[in-house]
């Protein structure tokens, strides 16, 4: 497969199971999937692959900003950077679910949560973290 092919199968198996959090959290299966995180587990395994395999990139590191430019030009290592996104956002996904489910938040006011963590990462987890105070406060 190539960069473009993982990075479809990737993408769209990380929004199936966004999809399940959000519209399905309390069924068996969603509960067994954020009990045994199958689905980052395997976005996990692609990122190691190419991390592993393409990190060499002349020029590139975590030390400036143009160094991670110049790792992001590779498509090898964008679609790791891409990966790694999807796999720890679906894990602050698990963790929201987990949270708002022991706390007896209404799914109702995660879902915007949920939405803006896979959409926009750590605006979801911020959102959550507002209504997790408010229900704290009630």
């Amino acid at each position: 497969m190539n960069t473009s092919q993982i990075f479809s199968l990737a993408g769209t198996i990380a929004a199936l199971q966004w999809a399940i959090l959000i519209i399905l959290p309390k069924w068996k299966i969603t509960q067994w999937l954020i009990r045994r995180p199958v689905v980052p587990v395997f976005l996990s395994v692609v990122y190691c692959i190419y991390i592993v395999g393409f990190f060499n990139t002349p020029g590139g590191g975590y030390n400036s900003l143009q160094q991670v430019r110049t790792l992001f030009a590779d498509d090898h290592l964008l679609l790791a950077g891409w990966v790694h996104y999807l796999a720890f956002d679906l894990l602050i996904g698990f963790a929201i679910i987990k949270s708002s489910q022991e706390k007896h938040i209404s799914h109702w006011l995660i879902i915007p949560c949920l939405i803006s963590t896979f959409m926009f990462g750590p605006c979801g987890f911020l959102l959550y973290q507002i209504f997790k105070n408010f229900k704290k406060q009630s």
